[in-house]
C-alpha cells in the first residue's frame, strides 16, 4: 500500500511537470525514481540500525536485568558503560536493587536477632534456675551430711537467686531503653562530682580482686543536663566489664575530660584496664546485646552476665545524644562515653514531671 502510495505520487508529480507535448512521463525514468527511492530506504534503514543497535542491545540487557531482578536475583547489576539517560535509568535500577538487598537482608538480621534473643534468655536464665532448683532439692531431700553443708547450699541458691534477679533486671532495662518511648529524667550535674561518688563505690570490689584504681579528674565542676541514675549505670556496666576482664593484678583507669571539636562542646569519659587481646570481629559484636567474647577470658571470681551489660551503656549514652566508642589494641581496652554538654538529643525530651531543674 505504502509502495503504491509512493508510485502514485511520484506519477502525479511527473505529470505535473511534465514537458508539454509529453503525454506521459516515460517507463524508465519512473524506473530510476523507484530505484532511487528503494536505494535510500535501504541506506536509511542500514545507517539507523548501525547507529541504534548498541542502543536497542542495551534495552534488551536492561529488559534481561529487569526480568532477573524480579526473579530475586537482587544482586544483578547493570554495567556502568553509558552516561547518556539509559545509563542514567541502568544506575537508578542499580540503586533499587541495593535497596531492596540491604532492606532484605535487614529484616534477615532482623528475625536472626529475635532468634538470639529467645535463645540468649532461654540459656541464661535456664543456667542459674537449674542451679537454684538442684540445690532446693537437696534441701529438700536432706541430702546435707552437716549443718555446715545446709549453709553452704542454702548460700549457693540464695546466690544462684540473685544471679537471676540480676539477669531478668539487665533484661528488662536493655527492653526499655530501646523501645521508642524511653524517657530520661534530667537533671543538672556535677559530672566530676558523680564520677568521684562512683569511683569511691567502686574501690573496694577493685581491692578485693587485686586490681586497683587510678583516676585522672579535673579540678573543676563539669555541670551536665543528664540523668545521673541512668549515666551511673553506664558508667557501673563498663566498670564491672573492666573488673571482669582485666589481668590480675591490674590497673582500671577512670578519667574526664571536655573537649570541644566539631562545633560543640563534649565530656569524655574514659575507663582503660589490659587484659587478653580479642579479635577484631569480637571487637566489632563487642556491644550487640547476649554477645560474649570469650567466657574464658572472665575470672572464675567473677559472676557472668547475659553479656546485655555493654549494650545497656551504649543505649543509655545514645539516649543521651551521645555514644560509647572502643580503642582496642594488644589487649589494651579504652572505652569512651562521649556526652553532648547540651545534654539529651532534641528527640529525647524529659518526662513530664521529671526531676529536671
Amino acid at each position: 500500500m505504502l509502495w503504491s502510495f509512493v508510485a502514485s505520487f511520484f506519477v502525479g508529480f511527473g505529470a505535473s511537470v511534465a514537458v508539454p507535448n509529453v503525454p506521459e512521463i516515460p517507463g524508465r525514468i519512473v524506473y530510476n525514481i523507484f530505484m532511487s527511492f528503494g536505494t535510500f530506504s535501504l541506506v536509511f534503514i542500514l545507517t539507523f540500525f548501525f547507529l541504534t543497535r548498541r542502543t536497542i542491545g542495551y534495552l534488551l540487557r536492561l529488559s534481561e536485568g529487569l526480568e532477573a531482578i524480579a526473579g530475586g536475583d537482587l544482586g544483578y547489576r547493570f554495567p556502568a558503560v553509558r552516561e547518556d539517560e539509559l545509563g542514567r535509568i541502568a544506575g537508578n535500577i542499580n540503586a533499587m536493587a541495593e535497596k531492596l538487598e540491604l532492606q532484605i537482608e535487614k529484616e534477615r538480621r532482623s528475625e536472626q536477632s529475635k532468634m538470639e534473643l529467645i535463645t540468649g534468655v532461654s540459656h541464661d536464665l535456664r543456667t542459674p534456675l537449674t542451679s537454684m532448683i538442684g540445690y532446693l532439692e537437696l534441701l529438700t531431700a536432706k541430702g546435707y551430711r552437716d549443718e555446715s553443708e545446709y549453709d553452704r547450699f542454702v548460700g549457693n541458691a540464695y546466690n544462684k537467686a540473685l544471679q537471676l534477679k540480676e539477669l531478668i533486671d539487665d533484661l528488662f532495662e536493655y527492653t526499655r531503653l530501646t523501645s521508642h518511648d524511653a524517657k530520661l529524667r534530667l537533671m543538672t550535674v556535677d559530672l566530676n562530682e558523680l564520677l568521684g561518688q562512683i569511683e569511691a563505690e567502686f574501690q573496694p570490689l577493685a581491692r578485693e580482686r587485686g586490681i586497683s584504681v587510678e583516676t585522672s579528674l579535673p579540678r573543676t565542676p563539669l555541670p551536665m543536663k543528664l540523668d545521673p541514675d541512668k549515666i551511673r549505670r553506664a558508667i557501673d556496666n563498663l566498670l564491672m566489664n573492666a573488673l571482669k576482664f582485666s589481668l590480675k593484678p591490674g590497673v582500671v583507669r577512670i578519667s574526664l575530660a571536655a573537649r570541644d571539636g566539631g562545633g560543640r562542646r563534649t565530656a569524655e569519659i574514659r575507663i582503660e584496664n589490659d587484659g587478653r587481646p580479642i579479635t577484631r570481629e569480637q571487637e566489632e559484636r563487642l556491644f550487640e546485646r547476649f554477645y560474649k567474647a570469650d567466657d574464658s577470658r572472665e575470672s572464675s571470681s567473677a559472676r557472668g552476665g547475659a553479656g546485655l551489660g555493654l549494650s545497656i551503656a551504649r543505649s543509655i549514652a545514645r539516649l543521651h545524644g551521645g555514644d560509647i566508642r572502643l580503642r582496642h589494641a594488644d589487649g589494651h581496652y579504652d572505652f569512651r562515653i562521649e556526652l553532648p554538654a547540651g545534654g539529651a538529643s532534641a528527640a529525647e525530651q524529659p518526662e513530664s514531671g521529671g526531676y529536671v531543674r
